[in-house]
């Protein structure tokens, strides 16, 4: 059954992002989106004052949980609100928040379950002020995971993506790490449920405000994603079974929130299949 009214939730996992937020929230296009969810992760800043007077729904999470426990509580929310697709930005406005249409386009086409914005397809992300070293690293680990995965992507490590409701009610997300690494364990987990990876070019902006992690943070994440990508290896040889590779998110969560995260759905059952969910009218 097509959805002719796709419910587009855009989420901000946001940590110190006063300085860009009214920039990243004015280039939302407000028409192609249902709802914009902040989860603010302990800022220190103004990011939830600011949040609020832009209308924005806003959670602040009692304690700093990191990156990737922010994203949870983000896709849990646009979960809650029944989204057809949810969009994961970064609120720093390194991303180019008016590509959201295109972004989710593939999506609504039933082409893909996860969608990507490549820094790098349009061979701009340096001229966009990409540090050297962060682009030697990018390319390194994104051809490691191609390797690995069988995939073609071109920018593994991108803060502008957007997923399907049945891949985020199908992998057991909420069982990944808190850090840097949840994101290379999201793309991990979507090729070994099967589901289809895309990606569309964005430009790559960097500047003063934007945030960006520093040499040793970014070191750790390599070898962390590293890890993600043996674990995969080990999983896909039948060496040790991982529950991140075999669990599905209704087995992860409590039975009592069942209702709020599946709706009157049963939750998504892997062995269905990799087509998305049908959602079909294509935004214009």
């Amino acid at each position: 059954m097509t959805i002719q009214n796709p419910k587009i939730v855009v989420v901000l996992p946001a940590y110190n992002a006063a300085r860009t937020l009214e920039r990243t929230y004015a280039d939302i296009p407000k028409d192609k989106v249902f709802r914009i969810i902040l989860v603010d992760d302990v800022s220190h800043d103004q990011t939830v004052e600011i949040a609020r007077s832009l209308g924005l729904s806003v959670v602040i999470h009692i304690q700093n949980r990191g990156y990737g426990g922010n994203q949870k509580t983000c896709y849990l929310e646009a979960l809650k609100e029944e989204a057809d697709v949810v969009v994961m930005l970064h609120p720093d406005h390194q991303y180019d928040s008016r590509l959201v249409p295109e972004l989710v386009s593939p999506i609504l086409e039933n082409q893909a379950d996860m969608v990507m914005g490549s820094r790098i397809l349009n061979g701009q992300a340096l001229k966009g002020g990409m540090p050297i070293w962060k682009y030697i690293a990018n390319r390194v680990l994104t051809i490691m995971e191609n390797a690995v995965y069988g995939t073609r992507l071109t920018d593994c490590h991108s803060g502008f993506r957007a997923y399907s409701r049945k891949l985020l009610t199908t992998i057991p997300f909420l069982i990944n790490s808190d850090d840097f690494v949840f994101d290379s364990q999201m793309i991990a987990q979507a090729v070994c449920f099967g589901f289809n990876i895309r990606e569309i070019a964005v430009p790559a902006r960097y500047f003063p405000e934007a945030s960006s992690v520093n040499f040793r943070v970014s070191l750790k994440y390599g070898v962390k994603t590293l890890s993600v990508m043996l674990r995969f290896l080990t999983q896909r040889l039948g060496l040790f079974r991982s529950r991140m590779f075999h669990l599905t998110l209704s087995q992860v969560i409590s039975r009592h929130y069942h209702d709020a995260i599946f709706g009157n759905s049963s939750p998504s059952d892997p062995a269905a299949g990799p087509t998305s969910s049908d959602i079909g009218q294509r935004l214009r």
